[in-house]
């Protein structure tokens, strides 16, 4: 199975080739969603930055999410939207959820929304992951890494010539 680091290589390839900047906001992984995409080959070139909002009150105020519990569908549109707004990136990603040892907003520890922002859309998607903490932050930064890629996949495709 690829791995985040194989996933983001790729994106910084095609967001490379194809000048699409990309941003971040997360919360659960604190950080780890920036990291990988920032080690990935001239990341100053693609990525633009990430904000790590792990409290509500920096989700609410900074990334413009709604008064709706942050781990859900909405809070993940609304950050990935805030941050791409922000940090002007033609496509951002967030993840929020319950990373667990114990529930969060009512949602069990492994549930984590995610959402990704262009400009002409937002789609959101929910994953169930089993494990400890570490694992659910580990296949929750995979996931996001490789759901970034396929838009960026399809991104580079339109933007390039035929």
């Amino acid at each position: 199975m690829p791995h985040a680091d194989d996933y983001a290589h790729e994106v910084a390839e095609l967001a490379g080739q194809a000048e699409i900047t990309v941003a971040v906001a997360e919360s659960l992984t604190a950080g780890r969603l920036c990291a990988t995409l920032g080690a990935a080959p001239d990341s100053s070139a693609w990525f633009r930055g990430g904000l790590v909002a792990y409290s509500t009150e920096v989700k609410r105020t900074v990334l413009g999410v709604p008064d709706v519990p942050v781990v859900s569908r909405w809070a993940a549109e609304a950050m990935a939207t805030g941050v791409r707004e922000l940090l002007k990136a033609v496509v951002a990603v967030s993840v929020t959820g319950a990373g667990g040892p114990d529930p969060q907003d009512g949602q069990p520890p492994g549930s984590v929304w995610f959402a990704i922002a262009t400009e002409n859309d937002v789609r959101a998607w929910h994953h169930q992951f089993d494990g400890e903490p570490k694992d659910v932050l580990d296949q929750t930064v995979a996931s996001a890494s490789e759901a970034l890629l396929d838009t960026v996949r399809a991104l580079h495709a339109r933007r390039s010539p035929s």
